[in-house]
């Protein structure tokens, strides 16, 4: 209900009949009363009232797993176990024929909102934004969260972990903060604003406050956000059982890097020895016993470029079965952890009134690892393919705080089973098709259902909102709202053969396309995200398949040649749909659009070439700071010296992944070049600093001549050179994916592990300056590159 009186409520023409209001806010409180010269000649004073939710309105749990496939949890067949969506399901539905964007941001943007990811300006990634409507990866206003809507008809809100959907740009300190978490309609906020974290040493926030280094030596961040979950729940019920909550728990897990405990990758040593191949054989077979895919399925074929297991060396599969147990002990901790959250919110008031919606993945699994595996997934995305000779090295420290480790492009591959491709491929089902699965002891009574109508992310918010009796506002916080493009499924909880609302759907990634339309299927894979390097393209050329998925669950039946006509019609089909939604125009570059002045998006740093930063600057985010790639470079430290044995971390900007840092280490300074975690190159003083104030200065010399080129290093202390030597190569696209700069410690990951964090300068640091040569790839050219 509303803070007013139901009378005045029906006469409001911004309410609908269901008594929500069309128009968020609602308008100010007035008085409905008679005013006298004084209170005793007046009608009795009335306060506004609280908002209520309405009568019967479910607390919702939303929970959202990282890149995860089909194929990969238990309760759809996959070797991994998953108690907690057993449990789920076996009181509730499974849906098979969900599906989301193949990609992160993409899918959280139209998660929240119910609208098509490119409506909501998320094509890509935040990290790959453009220029265009489809592209800019900033949430318009007209794009209202759920968050907002049900926290301003009487929900409690939260947020705990991943936020994928603030531009880079607005992370920092200095914000602006109305598109952080708390600005999208959630009164509370723990966790990560990027990407993917380091899940030993992230960087976190709570609200807009950065949460200071964990001093718990077993640390793991997937505990950290259940217990953050757990927490505001217990809470929010203690301090008002009888108002429902809005709690979205979106993990880091199963996203690279692949960390966790040893005692959880130990549950699996020897599980995948028979490697990817058997694996999907038996994955398909499982599903059929399950019910979760119709008897007739069958299997895809290998996607093509992935090798068959049987073509590996015994190093090889030594290796990537490692890799594989690393990642299955990932994700069994994962849905452990979740499992607590589950428990929880079962034990507070109003438990059966709680509408549970587990949904295992944004994308499917991701091949972003490449086909030999990575240590360091920050390669990839500089556009670096690793070699298995080289990682077999780190075969007993994979899962640890030293790699940010991610699996073998086939093994995602196998994670998707029984479809075709991965992650990043919107064209078919390996890339968007995920298990969903939802509980409400309260109102499903078909328990251990399967239901299988198509379905969109895009539908969520609708369904939340019949469920709760809410009216999405045609008008929110001032701004004309865009209409809601997801269609509510809430019929199938009670009706297993309801029909598919959803008739259309068109899909979209990097020029990876799809359109299902009535049963059938078009999809156009362009390109394969285990190759960075991607050639001109020409859409009028690109190949297209069709399926009749009806009849063909994994879209293993090409049946493009046999029906041309209903082929074009789905092509010409999809360009309407692209145009209606700002699809257009299609962009295949692929590496050089994280680099993001290459791209010229919005920077802090602007058009400057010097930056200076004073001690309590930590937790910079990359996008604010001073873009170093590609060019030659000068950084000057200040700094006042108690003794000969100071230490500590003067400047570092990256970490694991990537980066620099300079610091004192038993007085000595001390500049290492982090390079993807490959090579550490260090240049270190001979003698300790003496007592007093000292300039230092490192200087870099960049070769020139495309990107990612060497240079001349040199290191200077009071104008007198104490070290130097080269770089052979530098960091072409990213130093890191989450971390950015930090002065006078280390916050987040090491950039070399010959210190412990967060290595506070036990000296004094007057201030860091940062000058910036000039770049010596053109950003014109280097967005034209690709």
């Amino acid at each position: 209900m509303a803070s007013q009186s139901d009378k005045s409520e029906s006469t409001n023409p911004q309410y609908d009949n269901a008594g929500t209001p069309n128009v968020l806010p609602r308008p100010d409180f007035r008085f409905p009363g008679e005013i006298g010269r004084t209170y005793l000649e007046s009608d009795p004073a009335q306060f506004p009232q609280p908002v209520q939710a309405p009568k019967g309105a479910p607390n919702i749990l939303l929970i959202l797993i990282d890149d995860c496939g089909f194929g990969q949890y238990g309760t759809f067949g996959g070797g991994i176990p998953s108690p907690t969506m057993d449990k789920l399901a076996a009181e509730g539905l499974r849906y098979n024929h969900f599906h989301t964007t193949a990609l992160c941001s993409p899918t959280r943007a139209a998660l929240i909102t119910g609208r098509n990811h490119h409506s909501t300006a998320f094509a890509g990634i935040t990290e790959a934004a453009t220029g265009y409507d489809g592209y800019t990866c900033i949430l318009p206003r007209s794009c209202g969260t759920a968050g907002e809507v049900l926290r301003q008809n009487g929900y409690m809100t939260a947020w705990i972990g991943k936020n994928h959907n603030t531009p880079p740009w607005e992370t920092s300190a200095v914000g602006p903060f109305d598109r952080w978490a708390n600005g999208l309609g959630f009164d509370y906020f723990y966790g990560f604003n990027a990407g993917d974290m380091n899940h030993w040493d992230p960087i976190l926030y709570e609200n807009r406050d950065l949460v200071s280094r964990s001093t718990d030596p077993n640390y793991h961040l997937t505990t950290d956000l259940a217990d953050k979950a757990i927490a505001w729940a217990r809470q929010a019920k203690s301090i008002a059982p009888d108002r429902p909550y809005f709690l979205y728990v979106a993990t880091g897990a199963t996203h690279a890097p692949h960390q966790t405990p040893q005692e959880w990758i130990d549950k699996f040593k020897g599980q995948f020895d028979e490697g990817w191949d058997k694996y999907r054989e038996q994955t398909l077979e499982r599903q059929k016993k399950l019910g979760v895919v119709p008897p007739d399925t069958r299997l895809t074929e290998r996607s093509r470029g992935l090798p068959a297991w049987d073509s590996l060396n015994a190093d090889q599969k030594r290796l990537y079965a490692r890799m594989m147990e690393v990642f299955a002990g990932y994700g069994a901790q994962c849905d452990y952890e979740l499992g607590r959250v589950v428990d929880a919110c079962k034990q507070l008031p109003d438990a059966d009134n709680t509408l549970i919606i587990y949904i295992a993945g944004d994308n499917g699994a991701s091949a972003e690892g490449g086909l030999e595996g990575s240590l360091c997934e920050n390669m990839f995305f500089n556009g670096f393919l690793e070699k298995w000779e080289d990682n077999i090295k780190a075969i007993d420290e994979l899962g640890g705080p030293k790699h940010f480790n991610h699996f073998p492009s086939a093994w995602a591959h196998a994670m998707n089973t029984p479809f075709q491709w991965t992650k990043q491929v919107a064209s078919h089902f390996g890339g968007t098709r995920n298990p969903m699965i939802i509980s409400w002891p309260a109102r499903i009574k078909d328990k251990g259902g399967v239901r299988t109508q198509f379905l969109h992310t895009i539908d969520i918010v609708p369904t939340l909102y019949e469920l709760c009796g809410i009216t999405a506002p045609t008008e929110l916080n001032g701004v004309q709202q865009k209409p809601i493009e997801g269609v509510s499924f809430s019929s199938t909880f009670d009706e297993a053969k309801a029909d598919s609302k959803r008739k259309t759907q068109y899909f979209e990634l990097g020029c990876n396309r799809g359109l299902y339309h009535d049963g059938w299927m078009a999809s156009s894979p362009s390109f394969v995200p285990w190759d960075t390097n991607r050639q001109e393209w020409d859409p009028d050329k690109a190949v297209w398949e069709l399926y009749k998925i009806d009849e063909d669950f994994s879209q293993a039946n090409d049946l493009a040649a046999k029906y041309p006509e209903k082929l074009r019609q789905l092509q010409d089909l999809w360009w309407v749909e692209a145009a209606r939604y700002s699809v257009l125009p299609l962009d295949w570059r692929a590496t050089i659009r994280l680099n993001a002045e290459a791209m010229g998006r919005p920077s802090l740093i602007g058009h400057r070439t010097e930056m200076t930063y004073y001690p309590g600057t930590v937790g910079l985010p990359d996008a604010a700071s001073p873009p170093m790639c590609n060019k030659s470079w000068t950084i000057t430290a200040e700094i006042d010296v108690p003794d000969n044995k100071a230490e500590g971390m003067i400047v570092t900007h990256g970490g694991l992944e990537g980066g620099y840092g300079l610091y004192l280490r038993d007085g000595k300074p001390t500049f290492v070049y982090n390079f993807l975690s490959v090579e550490r190159s260090t240049f270190a003083a001979n003698e300790p600093l003496p007592k007093g104030k000292t300039t230092l200065v490192v200087d870099f010399k960049y070769d020139g001549g495309g990107m990612g080129k060497g240079g001349q290093i040199s290191v200077s202390a009071n104008g007198k050179q104490i070290a130097e030597g080269r770089l052979a190569r530098t960091i072409p696209i990213q130093f890191s994916l989450g971390e950015g700069l930090d002065v006078g410690m280390d916050v987040g990951s090491p950039v070399d592990f010959s210190y412990q964090l967060p290595f506070t300068f036990t000296g004094k640091i007057e201030k860091v300056t940062i000058a910036l040569g000039k770049l010596d790839v053109s950003p014109a050219k280097a967005a034209q590159q690709g």
